[in-house]
């Protein structure tokens, strides 16, 4: 992986790739390149490591024609190197991979047993002679690429050119996505909408196991084993602006203070004011079904995981349900239970995440009830899945989720809400429920207001080699949240634990070198997570409290954030506001790339 581009058509492709791959560029990403037919039908080449820019300043003045494929690539076989970037080519053909190829290495002795000569230390390499090698005996790309599919184990979202055939791009996906974009009499073809919106709003997604055939005039698309099939195009709403920084130094930045307009898209027209309940129509699930329901299990990965801690415990408290969350990537690996009373739910923001992709094939596999939980229409969990709800945060740029968290969470607490009244929650409590919805946005505003104070801590703060985050109960899940924003983009240790089991161990590395940022909530808790305050700080530890109020929790902690407060229930959601921009201010104080840390991947499609 990681981002793929291509065109056909009239224009010149070479402007439409370089601005097609610096859309995609927050998904992160090591080395980047392009090929193109060239007008006298030669096939060009050109591949760096490095950023995209590093491309462009590479390309000739001639480097021009149609059809083209791009690509930016984030390692898995071989190192970041200009050999190993993408496109790959064998002949006339070239290949853009995102995806992992499971028996390359069988595949790769078998060619070079043939006499291939490898130029690259890459699986998709592999791939590119295969078609080569099939499109020298058939003639035709289409029956090329399908013939070299077949041989494939693992997954893919590929896009392929042949010089000897400059009117088509032949495209397929396997787990990892594929989107046409269609124009006026011209294509185009990505892995992520963001690549495509400047250009068009109808798009049609691929899907797992489907092959596409694309020329400037249209596109037909198939099974592997060549059964045609219907794709009916989509509109997708976003606008180009909202892939550019504005006013913001960063899009992280740009995504942390867009929370609020964020949060009122997720909760618009879905809060039901007769009956005070939440009205969520994509669930597909009616009342007598949702009782039938004895238990509820999240599954998600990095933070929709921690949004799904969140949401599990909301349908506990409200619902009075068992629910709990657990990692994706371990959920579909232990042979799981399946139980036929258990209601599942998906959470991802790109709707791509291979990890929970596959949990919920597997699920569905077996009888499981799923729902989707997700930022983006048309993607591959939100078409597999029973119902769901789409969070409307818009585009997520920074590979460091803020704003499609804080959506999740909401969107978990609207259906916890709608779940609570179906059981036994009072129109009262539904009310105040709902009320403490409604009033999240301006109160993320309030949060927002005090930037300044909170960046004045985190450039303090920074340096310490680390720091714990410690919650209680409700605090937990945003300790953990705290604790992966602040490693994940300025590279300093962290650690979430529960404040209780702090003297069972951790209490040991507690000390003057080491801040504790504690997650205090005004609840039942609060004198119980002082008490742990006064531990912390009777072993020299440095304490930043994030609570509601300061009076005595000031006593106990050297920093106070205050953050305003809302339903105990909801009371999580705020609270994880200061910390994104806690890691935010802190990553920019290191002097780090914000929006795409180092060795991670916005939507991560391999393994």
């Amino acid at each position: 992986m990681c981002g793929i581009v291509a065109y056909a058509g009239p224009r010149d492709a070479v402007p439409i790739m370089l601005e097609g791959l610096a859309r995609l560029e927050y998904r992160g990403y090591d080395s980047a390149g392009i090929a193109v037919v060239g007008r006298s039908g030669d096939l060009r080449v050109r591949k760096v490591k490095g950023r995209v820019a590093r491309l462009a300043d590479d390309l000739p003045a001639r480097f021009k024609g149609s059809p083209a494929i791009g690509h930016t690539r984030w390692a898995t076989h071989g190192e970041p190197s200009d050999a190993n970037a993408h496109p790959h080519v064998s002949g006339s053909v070239a290949v853009v991979h995102n995806g992992i190829i499971e028996n390359a290495d069988e595949l790769r002795a078998k060619l070079a047993g043939d006499g291939v000569e490898f130029a690259s230390a890459t699986d998709t390499e592999v791939l590119a002679h295969l078609i080569a090698r099939a499109a020298d005996d058939a003639g035709d790309l289409e029956g090329a690429v399908r013939r070299a599919l077949t041989s494939l184990v693992g997954t893919y979202g590929i896009a392929v050119i042949d010089a000897r055939r400059p009117e088509r791009i032949v495209v397929a996906r396997n787990g990892s996505p594929v989107v046409l974009g269609i124009g006026e009499r011209e294509m185009f073809v990505a892995s992520d909408l963001s690549a495509l919106v400047r250009y068009t709003r109808q798009v049609v997604h691929l899907d797992d196991g489907e092959l596409a055939t694309v020329e400037a005039g249209g596109f037909r698309t198939s099974t592997l084993d060549a059964r045609a099939t219907a794709k009916s195009p989509s509109v997708i709403d976003w606008e180009p602006g909202q892939y550019d920084t504005g006013s913001y130094d960063h899009f992280l930045q740009k995504e942390i203070h867009e929370q609020p307009s964020a949060v009122r898209r997720a909760l618009s027209g879905r809060l039901d004011t007769r009956f005070h309940t939440a009205h969520l129509g994509g669930l597909e699930l009616d009342a007598r079904q949702a009782r039938e329901f004895r238990r509820v299990k999240i599954i998600g990965c990095g933070s929709a995981y921690y949004a799904g801690l969140m949401g599990a415990q909301l349908i506990e408290e409200l619902a009075r349900v068992p629910a709990g969350a657990e990692p994706a990537s371990e959920f579909r690996y232990r042979n799981p239970v399946v139980e036929h009373d258990t209601l599942y739910i998906a959470v991802s923001q790109s709707g791509e995440t291979y990890d929970t992709l596959a949990a919920v094939q597997e699920l569905r596999r077996k009888g499981g009830r799923v729902l989707g939980v997700v930022n983006a229409v048309g993607s591959a969990i939100a078409r597999e899945c029973d119902g769901g709800v789409y969070l409307h945060a818009g585009p997520e740029i920074s590979v460091a989720s803020t704003k499609a968290f804080t959506s999740t969470a909401v969107v978990l607490a609207l259906i916890a809400l709608h779940l609570g009244r179906i059981h036994d929650l009072s129109p009262a409590d539904g009310r105040r429920i709902a009320d403490g919805l409604r009033a999240l946005p301006e109160q993320i505003e309030e949060i927002l207001a005090h930037e300044d104070h909170i960046a004045a801590l985190a450039r303090d703060l920074v340096r310490h080699p680390g720091m714990f985050f410690i919650g209680r109960v409700r605090g937990y899940p945003v300790a953990r949240e705290g604790a992966q924003k602040l490693k994940e983009i300025s590279y300093l240790h962290a650690e979430a634990y529960q404040a209780s089991e702090l003297k069972h161990g951790p209490l040991a590395l507690v000390g003057p070198e080491l801040p504790t940022v504690a997650v205090v909530p005004d609840d039942e808790l609060f004198d119980k997570n002082v008490s742990t305050l006064g531990q912390v700080r009777a072993r020299h530890g440095r304490v930043l409290a994030v609570a509601h109020r300061a009076g005595a929790v000031a006593e106990n902690a050297d920093d106070v954030i205050v953050v305003p407060k809302n339903q105990p229930e909801l009371d999580p959601i705020l609270l994880t506001i200061p910390l994104q921009i806690l890691a935010y201010h802190a990553a920019v104080e290191l002097g780090h790339d914000v929006d795409k840390p180092r060795n991670l991947a916005k939507s991560v499609t391999v393994e």
